[in-house]
């Protein structure tokens, strides 16, 4: 059985890549071969212009240290305290204990939770235990960090807060963050590029804003319209999707449509995203069925320098 077949990715130095898929896409083993926990066995994984299948073990566990990974369950020491958690990978390299502490205790002012030192897991919740996870993650110094779907155990409130943290950690820190989910949400808020796995193939990537607005695959298609069923009837209309940037969302378009074209439309489906930090929205329309007054409703749009895309199928 083959995980993954044909992915050809590049992620940029500093960049914020969402991989994103359902379960069972291939997500998780692609990010297991980043860091070659799982060997390929075809093709290369390029890191700062090493070839991981090159090297040798020493080699690959020296490249390893400069790999940081949170992971969904958090993996945090039970036994140990939070300070001792983050100290364990130091310890581990041969770094003299009183360091340690200074190390963990300048990672634990970073992730906000400088008066947790000497907390147990079992006394954090699920948020602080996840910034306790990447504290720890961060120990060495990486350049790259690897989150696999390191917020699906979180409420929709500490998600933000962890996605807030990781962005301000790429900022601060320079440091190449790849993050694993299945929720476009996820990506929107904090990647600069998305790539879209499914059954084991890359099937498209980009920016992130080029992505939603131009869905090009059957796959980001369902991601980018949140399965929506109410629109199902528009394999038997003409519909269109238009796509607000953070300009025009401002903008009565719609309503001036209507009075320009006079003509009525039928919403089908409608919402609003933050894309790092731009507000976009988008909209599904039904047209009329009389083709000139279709066309007309396009043009105007366009005109307006709004994004038009003619659905001709709609994947369920």
């Amino acid at each position: 059985m083959t995980a993954l077949n044909g992915i050809n990715l590049d992620i940029n130095e500093g960049d914020i890549c969402g991989i994103i898929g359902m379960s069972g896409a291939g997500k998780s083993t692609l990010v297991r071969c980043i860091n070659y926990l799982e060997k390929p066995t075809n093709g290369s994984v390029i890191i700062e212009n090493k070839n991981l299948s090159s090297l040798n073990d020493k080699e690959l566990r020296k490249v390893r240290q400069n790999i940081g990974m949170i992971f969904q369950q958090f993996n945090l020491l039970l036994q140990r305290n939070v300070e001792d958690n983050i100290c364990f990978p130091l310890e581990i390299s041969g770094m003299n204990k009183n360091e340690c502490g200074k190390r963990a205790e300048e990672l634990l002012k970073l992730v906000g939770l400088a008066d947790k030192r000497k907390s147990y897991p079992s006394q954090l919740s699920g948020g602080q235990k996840q910034r306790v996870a990447i504290a720890r993650a961060l120990s060495t110094n990486p350049k790259i960090l690897l989150c696999d779907e390191a917020t699906s155990a979180l409420d929709p409130t500490t998600t933000r807060s962890i996605l807030s943290l990781l962005k301000e950690i790429n900022k601060k820190l320079g440091i190449t963050i790849v993050i694993i989910t299945h929720e476009m949400s996820v990506v929107e808020e904090i990647c600069d590029y998305v790539a879209i796995v499914d059954n084991g193939s890359l099937v498209e990537h980009g920016a992130v804003e080029e992505v939603f607005s131009h869905p090009k695959t059957d796959a980001a298609k369902k991601l980018v319209y949140h399965n929506n069923s109410s629109v199902a009837e528009m394999n038997s209309k003409r519909c269109i999707r238009i796509v607000f940037d953070g300009k025009s969302s401002y903008e009565p378009v719609i309503a001036n449509m209507v009075l320009e074209c006079k003509a009525q439309v039928n919403i089908l489906f409608a919402d609003t995203r933050d894309i790092n930090g731009k507000a976009f929205g988008q909209m599904v329309l039904q047209l009329p069925e009389d083709n000139l007054l279709a066309d007309k409703i396009i043009y105007y749009l366009k005109d307006k320098k709004v994004v038009v895309e003619e659905l001709l199928d709609y994947v369920k």
